[in-house]
């Protein structure tokens, strides 16, 4: 039984030494040499210090090292933290800062860059360097620096043992934006992870034979189960970070891919591409989630990958996966979100926690064994999102908690779930979810504005594209801000355009009327399909 995240890796070197675990570039790793490189990460980690349930933050690219992190970090022990290697090295502090980070592994362009940000993260004991070893890194105060082969080379699994953990133990912390101020920390324990790759890897039908092409970042569930999914059943899984699309198509046919992940805007760029025969007959199927994908990428894609199964999904991360469309009903009910996965129920409520008949909008209520452990060091906005379940029986004296997503919903007399809209202000662009407030705290910073509001509004292929709206005159230099943006923020979070206001509307609260000023640049961006 597959109670630990890391033991789908281990069950299988068990059971198929010989198959192929990973593939990245030209380099493979079979389930045996990757198991026994998580093993000597694990074992290197402990040595280190690495204590119980220690956070192990990895800020990489996609290479195999970032693999063997992840999952040694939870078989020492500790718990992983992925993250997102666009950020900015403020926002990968706040990070390291937030969850106490003791150990981060990472390289030396991106330790060049972070070196002074680390001075703020206390917990921070040692960085790992993959890459080649040399010894002019910068000397940060209480941190020790080594490079990997250092680290990990001379670990001895016969001399040290990992720490005991059971599933109901942390695993990993996925950072997802809120709607306002800095991101929250997802608590994921080892049995949502495994639950959710079983889970998923029951309806996708997954196989030992698949080959999952794993393009998303792993600091995003949904990337992240790439990994695990295929994991679960013995799969492979190429790591890719591309430049182009067609990139992509072209990994589908080197790789003989047969599953591949992927967020709206990107389907929207393949969709518009030419798959040769190569990628058309080895894609089994494909999957959307992070936003709804445009029906008329559907239908794109149908007539370019006529024997390929589509897949479109609806997740949280403070949830894993929550519903699927199955392939047979894309035609017939293209807009809709599907039903509940395997091992999870969904609700959808009214205020007071009952039930909303067929058509009725509603609040989107997931329970089950992929409801995340609440927010990092956050007891306020947990209880505001983790709440007890609507449906249980008072006979049960122990509270059931379940997810209350803040997205409304209806459902259909068949029981097909339908998105409505987001109760906050929460921007989804790019597969990303995005806080308004980080993105404005970030322009304040620059000292040029006074007032401002970042808007997420309709956009054809990103689902959502951000606009900022300044109080200022015909002196406010637009260019500026933009550069300041571009220079402080990941590609994701910056604005797609700036508007000028001599002032911002207020509500009766005195609050920024966000709701009005996004009625009044509704339209802003429609017809814009090339950024």
């Amino acid at each position: 039984m597959s109670g630990l995240i890391h033991h789908f890796i281990a069950d299988s070197a068990q059971q198929n030494p010989t198959a192929t675990a990973l593939i990245h570039k030209n380099s493979e790793y079979s389930y045996a040499a990757l198991q026994s490189e998580v093993e000597s990460t694990a074992f290197g980690l402990i040595q280190l210090g690495l204590a119980p349930s220690d956070r192990v933050a990895v800020y990489l690219p996609k290479q195999p090292e970032t693999v063997f992190s992840l999952f040694g970090a939870a078989r020492a022990g500790g718990v992983f933290v992925p993250v997102n290697p666009l950020l900015k090295p403020h926002q990968v502090a706040y990070i390291l800062k937030d969850c106490n980070v003791r150990v981060l592994i990472t390289s030396t362009d991106r330790l060049r860059l972070l070196s002074d940000a680390l001075t703020e993260c206390h917990d921070l004991r040692t960085v790992i360097i993959v890459g080649h070893q040399q010894t002019d890194w910068p000397v940060i105060s209480n941190i020790s620096i080594l490079d990997w082969v250092t680290a990990f080379s001379q670990s001895s699994n016969s001399a040290t043992k990992t720490h005991r953990r059971i599933d109901t133990d942390m695993a990993a912390i996925l950072y997802t934006s809120g709607s306002t101020g800095n991101p929250k920390g997802v608590v994921l324990s080892h049995r949502n992870m495994v639950a959710g790759a079983e889970s998923v890897a029951e309806y996708l039908e997954n196989r030992p034979d698949d080959r999952l092409l794993a393009v998303l970042p792993f600091s995003f569930d949904y990337g992240l189960s790439q990994m695990t999914t295929a994991f679960s059943v013995g799969a492979s899984v190429v790591l890719m970070d591309y430049l182009l699309p067609r990139d992509v198509i072209r990994a589908v046919e080197r790789y003989q891919i047969t599953g591949l992940a992927a967020v709206p805007p990107l389907w929207n760029q393949l969709a518009q591409l030419e798959w040769s025969d190569g990628a058309v007959n080895t894609l089994r199927y494909i999957t959307n989630s992070g936003g709804a994908m445009p029906k008329a990428t559907t239908q794109n894609l149908q007539q370019s990958l006529p024997n390929t199964n589509i897949f479109l999904m609806y997740g949280l991360t403070e949830a894993f996966r929550s519903t699927y469309l199955p392939p047979d009903q894309v035609d017939t009910r293209p807009e809709s979100m599907g039903k509940a996965i395997p091992n999870a129920e969904i609700l959808v409520v009214r205020e007071d926690g009952s039930e909303c008949a067929p058509g009725e909008p509603g609040e989107l209520v997931h329970r089950g064994a992929l409801v995340a452990m609440g927010y990092w060091n956050d007891p306020e906005k947990t209880a505001e999102r983790f709440k007890p379940c609507p449906s249980q029986l008072s006979e049960i004296p122990l509270t059931e908690i379940a997810v209350w997503s803040g997205d409304q919903v209806k459902k259909d007399e068949e029981g097909y779930l339908y998105f409505i809209s987001r109760k906050d202000e929460m921007i989804k662009t790019s597969g990303y979810r995005v806080s308004p407030t980080e993105i404005e705290e970030v322009i304040y910073s620059s000292k040029m504005v006074n007032e401002v509001a970042a808007l997420g509004l309709t956009h054809p292929t990103l689902g959502q594209a951000i606009l900022l709206v300044i109080a200022g005159d015909e002196n406010t230099d637009r260019e500026a801000i933009l550069k300041h943006c571009q220079k402080e923020l990941p590609n994701f979070m910056i604005p797609q355009a700036v508007e000028v206001k001599s002032a911002l509307p207020r509500n009766q609260n005195g609050k920024i009327d966000r709701k009005g000023l996004s009625t009044e640049y509704k339209d802003i961006f429609l017809g814009k399909t090339v950024l």
